[in-house]
């Protein structure tokens, strides 16, 4: 089974309603099911763009930012959803980001330059694969995967970030 990195957005509403459940659930379920339009899979992509980003010199500020976009922040560990029924229990539960945080995000998204940012990655797939830490690659084009990726977590931000939605961040 593979690791991958997944988001949700919820209202700061869903999140209570989750809570109340899980505290009138004999188990602590939490009723965890955000609509599938609200889910993002984003695979491994985002963590090989970051470690490109750490070995490539880019601005500190960005593996920063994209490591807060894929982890939460640490002190927004909502414990009501570190059940069986969100994630599987393998690594951290799931960590939060606000609607502040996330229209913080959400701005920093927005400026990061991906053709720039993605300028010395290696044109050759494997030499690619190897610099962000994929190992073996079969996939095609590791440019075009990343930014697909990126740019679909960059749109997901954005679309949590103008209604004003949380974030909940997770590996499965």
């Amino acid at each position: 089974m593979a690791l991958t990195q997944q988001f949700a957005r919820v209202t700061p509403e869903y999140l209570e309603r989750c809570r109340a459940t899980a505290l009138d659930s004999p188990c602590a379920a939490p009723g965890w099911d955000p609509p599938p339009a609200d889910l993002l899979d984003t695979g491994w992509a985002v963590w090989g763009l970051i470690r490109h980003c750490r070995r490539s010199g880019a601005d500190p500020g960005t593996p920063a930012l994209l490591d807060r976009a894929v982890s939460g922040d640490p002190d927004a560990a909502p414990g009501f959803l570190d059940h069986p029924d969100v994630h599987d229990g393998f690594g951290d539960p799931p960590r939060l980001l606000g609607p502040g945080a996330v229209a913080a995000v959400a701005r920093g998204l927005d400026a990061i330059d991906t053709g720039a940012l993605l300028a010395g990655l290696p044109d050759s797939p494997d030499e690619a694969a190897a610099v962000c830490g994929f190992g073996p690659w079969a996939g095609g084009d590791v440019r075009a995967h990343l930014v697909e990726h990126f740019d679909a977590m960059r749109e997901f931000y954005r679309g949590a970030a103008r209604r004003g939605q949380c974030v909940v961040v997770w590996i499965d």
